[in-house]
């Protein structure tokens, strides 16, 4: 039970009336006075919060099954109020270390309803975490005293990569596949037959399919001519390595850039597993931590989460030789090789450029690189101050250093893309759907 700010006005009113009281009373009966009026104060203060005890609101979390890292996860509290309306506020013991739009909540609930408050969290790091109680305070009728409590709902929690763009990007996969969408295909992108179709204005004459018009006109006298549909190949094998050393243990924008390359891993591996493609992963550093072999189908997804999730980036300098030696002897037929990483310049990347070279031209080698955006901003931004100056110097000979080693990758026929961390994601499922388009696999 704790005062309210009533209370202490009540006090305080109190020994301010005490001097007035002087001025008709002697000393002695206006001390016994003012004693009797913070007594009364005081009991009043005691009913009510024993008051409050008896019709204390109810209150029922409701947690997202996964948590997704970087994103804002909503929180449902439930509160329901029996019999008077209740002016509440609610301190939720969420995980330390996660960011949350409201650390309290107040709010008004009226008798016999239940009123939903919500609230978000945003996790910075992977794993299971404990969620304690709700501790919660419910001011009296008078509003003299706050009832003070906690409703035990703790529960381990656990977070996963990031699940709501995973999410997203099937809505994404989904529609471009079909409907509308599915109707807007060009005919001869891919090399597997998909259908015939009424030829439309705009179609290349070549992929008109003589034969089946030929039919079509002496079985029905319909002159129009039909055109073969092609699709992108499937059943072909998308294998990702993704680096855990010591290079993906840098944070960009609050997240490491294990995590950001995490991503990318699992929503790249939903645009192949949607494409019908064979997906495969391993995780590496100094040996090969985690291989997960190529399989089709959807549910092949759900465990790459699971085997993924609790993957932990090292202080380890990472053995490329070594990871794409391992591929070569479990993988014999040719793949589209994804390694998720990051480099410095071409010195500190020379064994990284001699392994991405090994696997041409037998395989398709393709290395993803993961940039900070901070380095983009200081490079772009122009100042007067001598220190930024420096610091925009520096950020511009790292660029320049990495162009270089991605220009002897290329000449070395390796594909190379590198943006930013937050938006590679993205860009790399965009880039896997042109290969397929095209393809170069």
């Amino acid at each position: 039970m704790l005062p309210s700010r009533r209370v202490y006005l009540l006090l305080v009113l109190g020994i301010a009336i005490a001097p007035i009281l002087c001025l008709f009373l002697n000393i002695k009966a206006t001390i016994a006075i003012t004693l009797l009026f913070d007594a009364i104060v005081l009991g009043l203060m005691v009913v009510d919060g024993l008051q409050v005890r008896r019709s204390r609101v109810q209150i029922i979390r409701e947690l997202p099954s996964r948590l997704s890292i970087g994103r804002d996860n909503s929180v449902v509290l439930k509160v329901t109020s029996p019999n008077t309306n209740a002016l509440i506020e609610i301190c939720d013991y969420y995980p330390t270390g996660f960011g949350v739009s409201a650390p309290a909540l107040r709010a008004i609930v009226k008798s016999n309803s239940t009123q939903e408050l919500t609230y978000t969290v945003n996790p910075k790091q992977r794993g299971e975490f404990p969620w304690g109680n709700i501790q919660v305070r419910q001011l009296g009728i008078w509003g003299l005293a706050w009832d003070d409590w906690q409703i035990p709902q703790s529960l381990p929690v656990k977070v996963y990569p990031d699940l709501v763009g995973l999410r997203s990007l099937t809505i994404r996969l989904t529609l471009q596949s079909s409907g509308s969408m599915r109707q807007s295909r060009k005919t001869g992108i891919g090399t597997e037959f998909a259908e015939l179709r009424n030829y439309r204005t705009g179609d290349d004459l070549r992929f008109i399919d003589w034969k089946a018009t030929a039919r079509r006109v002496g079985a029905y006298g319909n002159a129009m001519p039909l055109v073969r549909v092609l699709e992108p190949e499937q059943e072909q094998t998308l294998l990702i390595l993704l680096d855990r050393g010591r290079l993906m243990t840098a944070k960009v924008q609050s997240l490491q850039r294990f995590d950001w390359g995490l991503n990318a891993t699992l929503s790249l591996a939903l645009a192949g597993l949607h494409r019908g493609d064979r997906v495969g992963v391993g995780v590496f550093d100094r040996q090969m931590h985690t291989w997960i072999p190529p399989e089709r189908g959807q549910h092949h997804l759900n465990q790459l989460i699971d085997c993924l999730t609790p993957i932990q980036p090292m202080l380890f300098e990472s053995d490329y030789l070594g990871a794409v030696t391992n591929v070569l002897q479990r993988q014999t037929r040719r793949a589209l090789v994804v390694v998720i990483t990051d480099l410095v310049d071409v010195t500190a990347s020379t064994e990284l450029l001699g392994a991405l070279s090994k696997l041409a031209p037998r395989y398709l080698p393709f290395c993803v690189t993961l940039r900070d955006p901070q380095v983009d901003r200081l490079a772009h931004t122009f100042t007067d101050d001598v220190t930024d100056a420096y610091a925009r110097a520096v950020a511009l000979d790292l660029l320049m250093q990495r162009q270089v080693a991605f220009a002897q990758l290329k000449q070395k026929g390796v594909l190379v893309l590198d943006a930013p961390a937050n938006q590679i994601a993205d860009q790399l499922v965009e880039r896997y759907l042109q290969l397929k388009a095209r393809n170069q696999l």
